[in-house]
């Protein structure tokens, strides 16, 4: 089998060539990323076949990319980027059809998830998000937020990864003062400020089903303390939760999206979450692709890479639907820079620290 995976200088992508490595040794990997440096070029028995691309944003993108998809007769292809993936679904969207096989979102949902502040004009007074603003630089006059949100509130840019531009703002003058730090920053969203517990979830739809669903409670950050936020978006110990709870919440909020953009949802959709101080369930944010996280629960059982290889390749018989997926003993992980990320049993790795 021959994979194309996009974004190998990035942690999600890294994990997807691995994951697909150990269930497929023979698979031939073929790699892209927009610069030379990414990491995962210069990874030893990982990818094959490395390409430096244009943006998806550029002429040639497809030239380059239709291309490396006919001269490596790509089986399969996993795209990382969110941006590549709203390429991916326009192409679908004008052509019909995919450069090759590939699980993507509708265009609808694609273009609507990617900006927090799209996402946040969908869900407006449900229960489903908090009370969110869409904050313009040079356009929105401040007071605003104190009228409409109230201090302390949460600030972050209004795309890219979770702890992008993030902070927990007090007041008017810390706000004003983040807002020239982050001058380069056009588009945040501004919400109340959620004290709960953060949560995430990952699931994956086929043709308007819900497939698998499965959750976890992000508890420390990789290099918190550089983050004034002490939110990186990136989690270095984790736990996987069964919470039948969260998995309907989330279930929920993807109906009422399917009914709001007419569309069946489809494909991988991956979500953040916090609790607010009465402990409701508040989605923070949903991205259109698998996240970091996605080897981790794949070495307890929850393994999305594999049930969308299934899919692709005509098997989706093969695949054990589990809305309410359960996860066993392995029920705590680790991650941090320059290291695998390690699923542990969380008693018995008490327990061998006690013996000690």
């Amino acid at each position: 089998m021959n994979f194309l995976i996009s974004g190998v200088g990035g942690a999600t992508p890294l994990s997807i060539a691995k994951r697909i490595r150990s269930l497929y040794p023979e698979a031939t990997i073929i790699g892209t990323d927009l610069h030379k440096n990414a990491i995962g070029f210069h990874l030893n028995n990982l990818i094959d076949f490395k390409y430096v691309v244009p943006s998806s944003s550029k002429e040639n993108y497809w030239q380059i990319t239709h291309e490396i998809i006919t001269n490596h007769k790509i089986d399969y292809a996993f795209i990382q980027s969110e941006k590549e993936v709203v390429a991916w679904a326009e192409y679908f969207k004008s052509k019909n059809k995919y450069p090759c096989p590939v699980l993507i979102p509708p265009l609808e949902f694609a273009v609507n998830l990617m900006d927090k502040g799209k996402m946040a004009d969908l869900f407006k007074d449900t229960k489903y998000i908090p009370k969110t603003i869409t904050f313009i630089q040079n356009q929105t006059p401040v007071k605003n937020v104190e009228s409409e949100i109230g201090f302390p509130c949460w600030i972050r840019a209004s795309q890219g990864a979770g702890g992008y531009g993030s902070l927990k703002i007090e007041s008017q003058y810390e706000l004003e003062a983040w807002l020239f730090i982050n001058k380069d920053i056009e588009v945040f969203t501004i919400s109340e400020f959620l004290p709960g517990k953060h949560l995430a979830n990952q699931m994956m739809y086929i043709d308007g089903e819900c497939i698998k669903n499965a959750g976890l409670e992000c508890v420390e950050y990789v290099m918190a303390d550089i983050a004034l936020s002490k939110v990186t978006g990136n989690t270095s110990y984790g736990k996987l939760i069964n919470n039948d709870e969260l998995l309907e919440f989330c279930e929920e909020s993807m109906i009422f999206l399917s009914q709001k953009l007419n569309i069946k949802p489809h494909g991988v959709f991956s979500f953040d979450l916090k609790l607010d101080k009465a402990g409701n369930f508040k989605i923070t944010e949903i991205n259109i692709r698998h996240m970091a996280y996605t080897s981790v629960m794949a070495d307890a059982g929850f393994d999305l890479l594999e049930d969308t290889i299934k899919y692709l390749s005509n098997n989706k018989q093969l695949i054990d639907k589990d809305t309410r997926f359960k996860f066993s003993n392995k029920n705590m992980f680790l991650r941090n820079v320059d290291i695998e990320p390690i699923v542990l049993n969380d008693s018995n790795c008490y327990e061998s620290i006690r013996h000690k």
